[in-house]
């Protein structure tokens, strides 16, 4: 059984071990209400996913959600749901669960380390024994797979690798230090920079943009000021927009090139908003990581996109219980998540 809670929809789905998924649903996450209010979109998912006759099978339940996490005591305070602040999800999850007969062993996981679960199971990072999984949105969040283990950390934060600092002497971060990839490279930062050096877009710029509002998925619109229209100038050759995705790259390839050296991982894949933008991003990711990671045991390091998209929440919540709990079935090889309805 998965639950993905993200700051616009909160889906469910029961998922098979070959990674097909059944009885999906989602509600959207509520607006303008309390702590309980929210609670009660999940719990809705839930009474979907009861009314499936497959629902007696289910034998463990993993719960992704949209971040900060703290898996050590099973709450969220997400960013994009203000109601919640260490919020008991997954105790209250298990309530609902056990309230409909399926009283299971629950695991939470943040969305970083579900979509990295995710890709090494299905996705772009399967058949790789240590991997480096990132999300690059209006945020920048990741995850690590080690020896084919799922590593969330004490608090399911490792691999967050956002708050990495790689300018010493970079503008402040939201989290308090300085110079994070988070405050360059994630779609905000991108924006903004841009903004800041005379970029303004055309009335064409953003038409067919791969990076919507604030840096995350959708396409751009004319005159688009957000991330999605700085990428589609970049693509026509503007040099104020290259630069922006210039200097993103070239912060994410310091820190991927950090990241390896310190866990000797084998390949970083990139998902999220920004990612969409394909070339744009990766082309100087890649230029810059040659500079970056130069030692022998790093250097045929791979950079490449995630392949699961809207379905790594659903799937990495499946993969995270799996790889987190004590196993009863197994993870089973498959070309690829075959979701029904």
């Amino acid at each position: 059984m998965a639950i993905d809670i993200g700051g616009t929809k909160i889906a469910g789905a029961l998922v098979h071990p070959d990674g097909t998924m059944t009885a999906t649903t989602r509600r959207p996450t509520p607006r303008g209400v309390d702590a309980d209010g929210v609670m009660a979109a999940v719990a809705e998912v839930v009474a979907d996913l009861s009314a499936s006759p497959l629902w007696s099978s289910a034998v463990r339940c993993g719960i992704g959600s949209a971040g900060p996490v703290d898996t050590s005591r099973g709450t969220v305070s997400p960013v994009n749901i203000g109601a919640w602040r260490d919020f008991p999800v997954q105790e209250r999850i298990a309530a609902e669960l056990a309230a409909r007969g399926a009283d299971l062993p629950t695991v939470l996981a943040g969305d970083g380390v579900a979509m990295t679960a995710a890709e090494h199971w299905l996705g772009a990072a399967r058949g790789y024994a240590n991997a480096l999984c990132m999300v690059v949105s209006t945020g920048v969040g990741g995850g690590l797979v080690l020896n084919n283990q799922l590593h969330p950390g004490p608090t399911g934060n490792a691999g967050h690798i956002g708050h990495i600092s790689v300018a010493f002497d970079g503008e402040p971060c939201v989290c308090g230090g300085r110079g994070c990839v988070e405050s360059i490279a994630s779609g905000t930062a991108i924006a903004r920079w841009a903004r800041d050096q005379g970029w303004t877009p055309s009335a064409g710029s953003g038409t067919g943009g791969s990076v919507g509002a604030n840096g995350t998925a959708g396409p751009g619109t004319a005159r688009d000021a957000t991330a999605a229209g700085v990428a589609a100038a970049a693509a026509q050759g503007d040099p104020i927009a290259r630069a922006a995705f210039d200097r993103a790259g070239r912060a994410l390839a310091a820190a991927i090139a950090a990241s390896a050296t310190l866990v000797e991982t084998d390949i970083a894949v990139i998902g999220g908003g920004v990612a969409a933008a394909g070339d744009t991003l990766f082309g100087p990711i890649r230029t810059h990581l040659a500079q970056y990671a130069t030692l022998s045991f790093v250097q045929e390091l791979q950079v490449v996109p995630a392949t699961l998209g809207t379905h790594a929440g659903l799937i990495g919540a499946a993969a995270a219980a799996t790889m987190l709990l004590t196993p009863s079935v197994s993870l089973e090889p498959s070309s690829g998540p075959a979701p029904a309805g």
